[in-house]
């Protein structure tokens, strides 16, 4: 059996619900944040666009930086080859944009081959800040008594497979998911709140990113992605960073409106 989780925090809770030796046979963590980026090219090797993405993302004083021009083509291979073993895969999902484009991209990778695709929900079922959850935000007891295996019958895995395919060519930067559906868009409204949040007088980035990420609906906005976002406005003169990067790239960025 195959085990697969969106992002390292939540190995911890699953190993726990598994077992440490299931997990070491099985569990695997995929790392891209689908959320957020082109989609276009990361089923497709060397996910060029995809690369050049999470390269532009990723802060500079921030190390190591991941290999992604190995990492990324390396996952879209393995996703493809899962259809041409024999192992069931479980894929771990909760309210988490990301963690829903996986078992939607898993599902479209598995349709019309005799692999078993299982489903664990952990979440909610909407993406509401006020009371989303992702696999890593459960406690491993909470994980216990969610660890509900379920197999994703025909219907639904076409469904899930049509959603994922609609998503790599919707040309979206941002997919916002929502009790079952996803939504494209750009990063307009992730600016427009950056630039709402941001004062007059200088106050630090990394208060400004929290007070984004908390009136955030639809997916989970990281520190980096909102800090690569910060960047760009400060590019195009719509916001001033100054200070020292710190830990992380910018821990002691201080950020005000320009003008």
């Amino acid at each position: 059996m195959w085990h697969l989780v969106c992002g390292d925090n939540a190995v911890a809770g699953v190993t726990h619900v598994i077992g440490p030796a299931a997990a070491e046979a099985g569990l695997h963590v995929l790392r891209d944040d689908l959320a957020v980026g082109p989609l276009g090219d990361v089923d497709t090797p060397p996910c060029a666009a995809r690369v050049a993405f999470w390269r532009a993302v990723w802060p500079e004083g921030a190390t190591p930086m991941p290999d992604f021009a190995a990492g990324l083509p390396a996952d879209a291979q393995w996703i493809a080859d899962l259809a041409r073993q024999e192992r069931p895969v479980t894929v771990w999902h909760g309210d988490s944009a990301s963690e829903q484009l996986l078992l939607a991209r898993v599902a479209h990778a598995l349709e019309g081959s005799a692999v078993a695709l299982i489903e664990v929900s952990c979440g909610t079922g909407n993406s509401w800040v006020q009371n989303r959850q992702a696999v890593a935000m459960r406690t491993p007891q909470a994980l216990l008594g969610l660890a509900k295996p379920r197999p994703v019958e025909t219907e639904r895995q076409a469904a899930l497979a049509a959603q994922w395919r609609a998503a790599v060519t919707d040309g979206g930067l941002i997919h916002r998911w929502q009790t079952g559906q996803f939504a494209a868009e750009d990063y307009q409204a992730v600016d427009a709140a950056l630039l709402r949040q941001a004062r007059a007088q200088p106050q630090p980035l990394a208060r400004l990113m929290a007070e984004v990420m908390a009136r955030n609906d639809g997916f989970f906005a990281t520190d980096y992605f909102l800090f690569w976002r910060a960047r760009e406005l400060a590019a195009a003169r719509q916001l001033v960073l100054t200070g020292e990067p710190g830990e992380q790239g910018y821990s002691l960025l201080q950020v005000r409106r320009a003008g």
